[in-house]
């Protein structure tokens, strides 16, 4: 099972498509040494990102060139 389910993280974001660029944006940062701002069990930065997303940590901005 996936967690967090794609069925919560879809209710945070506009489309699948704003949630996979928001997510590996939040994830490069992650690994670029930006702190974690959930408590999760796993140490992949995609994961530690979609949670993130999940519980309402990350949100973003959308704009005519991109996600801010």
């Amino acid at each position: 099972m996936i967690k967090p389910s794609i069925d919560v993280l879809v209710t945070k974001v506009d489309s699948k498509y704003s949630l996979v660029v928001a997510t590996a944006k939040r994830a490069r940062s992650i690994v670029e040494g930006a702190h974690i701002m959930v408590t999760t069990e796993s140490t992949k930065p995609v994961t530690n990102a979609l949670s993130e997303i999940a519980e309402g940590k990350i949100t973003y901005e959308r704009t005519k060139t991109g996600i801010k």
